[in-house]
């Protein structure tokens, strides 16, 4: 039987050979394998092959079938470890918060347990007439945080 602890630790023993990092994993009771890696300055197709083939290499399809699935995170899916906000610093985001509240904005530091969010929105200045553009930096602690995503942009 394929279990999880032990895809786990095959992709943990290949990863540790490069930059390279775990985003998601998971084994259906049918033995479909689904891997997510990533890598902070991007990701290969020729790191998920040779992530797949590692993967294959432990099983004998004879007496195991499976169905195995490598790939990087989709550029539409909501942040899953620290290491994709790292890799994200200075891109668009939006956020929604555990409270609900809904935030857009650059992504300008990471820490372990919190990120900065700079976002510009046009406020009312005492002596002025008209509204202008106004930089916030907000500082968000990572357990207020139920999702992230990228805000894809064609520019």
């Amino acid at each position: 039987m394929i279990t999880e602890q032990v895809i786990r630790k095959l992709v943990n023993e290949k990863l540790s050979e490069s930059d390279s990092y775990l985003v998601d994993l998971s084994v259906s009771c049918t033995n479909q394998i689904s891997v997510e890696i990533d890598h902070l300055n991007g990701l290969g197709i020729e790191e998920c092959v040779a992530m797949s083939r590692h993967i294959e290499s432990f099983y004998d399809r004879e007496t195991e079938d499976f169905e195995l699935m490598v790939s990087s995170p989709g550029l539409d899916q909501p942040f899953k470890v620290i290491q994709q906000y790292h890799k994200n610093i200075n891109r668009e985001v939006s956020i929604i918060k555990t409270s609900g509240e809904k935030l857009k904005g650059l992504l300008t530091l990471v820490t372990d347990d919190s990120i900065a969010l700079e976002f510009s929105a046009k406020e009312k200045i005492e002596g002025k007439k008209k509204k202008e553009l106004v930089t916030h930096q907000l500082l968000i602690p990572m357990n207020e945080i139920k999702e992230t995503r990228i805000i894809i942009s064609f520019k």
